[in-house]
């Protein structure tokens, strides 16, 4: 089963997608966008940006845990990680967005009511 990105609407009408491994384990998050159209500009950003070389950051946490960050070509960040508990964890992540996000289909959930 491939990767998937999942748009939602959040609860004060923004909008802010996931992208998902194979495994259904969310290995990315975007910031909260006001409209549709800019968070599915994002996704294309994600799939575009993922493979590009140093378009990751990993980064560490004041409480010593790992977290990446992935981001576009004019520095913007545009989407970040969970944290890991080890660094290596985290490249693994970095890995897993590389491959998952280029073919991620699109699964749109926006229209759905907010629980």
């Amino acid at each position: 089963m491939p990767g998937k990105f999942q748009l939602k609407k959040t609860a004060n009408g923004q909008f802010h997608f996931n992208l998902l491994a194979s495994n259904g384990q969310v290995i990315l998050t975007s910031e909260q966008y006001k409209a549709h159209a800019s968070a599915v500009n994002g996704i294309d950003s994600v799939r575009k940006n993922a493979t590009r070389e140093g378009a990751f950051e990993i980064k560490e946490s004041s409480s010593g845990k790992h977290y990446f960050v992935l981001k576009a070509t004019n520095g913007q960040i545009i989407g970040q990680s969970q944290m890991y508990a080890s660094l290596s964890s985290a490249e693994h992540g970095c890995e897993s967005v590389r491959n998952h996000a280029p073919d991620a289909a699109l699964q749109d959930e926006s229209a759905a009511p907010v629980a």
